[in-house]
């Protein structure tokens, strides 16, 4: 064996095992989304979250791999491929790099899950998923990662012309979690709010029913973003990548636990209490944040910028639930809405090349804003016409009985709890 393919050995070692840490967020995001809702409705929520990764493993194989990585000569979307994967050309191999895009496509959808949660028709909620996998996300990944027009830095490019540098989302600040979290907005603004959560113009507590496995999901997840961003480097063999994927597993780490602090004495302050369920939140919003640019800042810049998540998210969650009534079961429209939105903007400011506040002027920055604004307006769209679409023709939320009563008897026929 040469030394090369000794390299290329060790990278598809490494790409495969950031998979399956990033698969393993999936367990994290059903048991953080069951913690934070009501026991009556935890077996709908868990078979939410398997529908995401068997609908979408299924779609992504088939046709969403093509969408995002062929080739069409426009740069706005790849041709299918129908289950060929003869079309990539790449170092590693094509079957292990479908897996490791795969397992992002269902966190991409996943996180709209919990926006959703107690008031879904569950046969609804397939439909979404079919449709997010299928087009929404390999259409705005084709636009980045897959080659297309937002990440193109050749010279001549519209991005170099425009703003003097390309789109920048290392791991999916924009293209994963600004996305997951602008339909989950949506998605909860189409289904209204569940019954009792507002009386007389007033926000009502709904406390979930398990802070501890909300809490164990959030450590899992923890867990699984150390394979979606150092696994975003694909590829461990060599100088340049060991040092690249230590360092950011350090940047990301500290975004999230600064995220938490952040949390944890914003709540304090304002709440007279340290909120353990928002701080919980706070550490996935530093996470979030630092997504996009875990490569580029340093370690002080990857934790003023999970610190400011971290406060940020607080009052994003208040203002969405008390001011404009939309009601998000587990804030994920603010961690990965909000946050992802900040955290692809302040790559723009706090990046060590090319950023702003490192003397690389605001074109950067720019583009990031440019980059986040295009990304999230496909979103936006492409969920208000499915969301209502689906509410006008078959109806998106379950009748007024079974709510109250639970969706797991319901649509399941079976309790998570006997």
């Amino acid at each position: 064996m040469s030394v090369q393919d000794l390299g290329i050995s060790l990278d598809t070692v490494w790409m495969l095992l950031a998979a399956m840490l990033v698969f393993f967020m999936q367990p994290g995001f059903a048991l953080c989304e069951a913690g934070f809702t009501r026991s009556k409705n935890t077996a709908n929520i868990l078979f939410k979250n398997f529908v995401d990764f068997m609908v979408g493993s299924v779609l992504f194989w088939f046709v969403g791999f093509g969408f995002m990585f062929g080739s069409d000569g426009a740069g706005f979307i790849g041709m299918p491929n129908f289950g060929d994967l003869s079309f990539y050309k790449g170092d590693l191999p094509t079957e292990g790099f479908l897996m490791f895009e795969t397992v992002f496509c269902a966190t991409s959808a996943t996180i709209v899950s919990g926006a959703m949660a107690e008031r879904t028709k569950f046969s609804m909620y397939c439909i979404y998923s079919f449709f997010i996998s299928l087009i929404i996300y390999p259409v705005e990944g084709h636009w980045t990662w897959g080659g297309g027009w937002l990440c193109n830095a050749d010279a001549g490019s519209f991005m170099m012309d425009t703003f003097g540098a390309a789109f920048h989302d290392f791991a999916g600040s924009a293209i994963v979690h600004s996305v997951g979290g602008v339909l989950a907005l949506v998605g909860a603004i189409c289904l209204g709010p569940r019954l009792g959560k507002y009386r007389n113009g007033k926000s009502m507590a709904i406390p979930g029913h398990n802070l501890m496995a909300a809490a164990l999901g959030v450590f899992i997840l923890w867990f699984g973003w150390f394979g979606f961003n150092p696994g975003s480097q694909l590829a461990a063999s060599g100088e340049v990548n060991r040092v690249a994927i230590s360092h950011v597993f350090l940047t990301t780490n500290l975004a999230a636990v600064c995220g938490g602090l952040g949390t944890m004495f914003t709540s304090w302050i304002k709440y007279g209490k340290p909120s353990f369920s928002l701080t919980l939140n706070g550490i996935l919003a530093g996470l979030v944040a630092i997504t996009a640019g875990c490569d580029l800042v340093s370690p002080l810049g990857s934790a003023i910028i999970g610190l400011l998540a971290g406060i940020i998210l607080v009052f994003s969650i208040e203002f969405i639930d008390t001011k404009l009534h939309i009601d998000d079961p587990v804030g994920a429209s603010s961690v990965h809405g909000v946050c992802g939105i900040f955290g692809t903007l302040m790559t723009g400011l706090f990046a060590l090349d090319g950023g702003a506040f490192y003397g690389g002027g605001f074109g950067f920055f720019g583009a990031q804003l440019f980059g986040i604004i295009v990304i999230d307006l496909w979103a936006a769209a492409t969920g208000i016409i499915l969301f209502w679409g689906i509410k006008k023709i078959a109806g998106l939320r379950v009748d007024k009985r079974i709510e109250e009563e639970g969706l797991d008897i319901y649509e399941h026929g079976e309790s998570c709890y006997n």
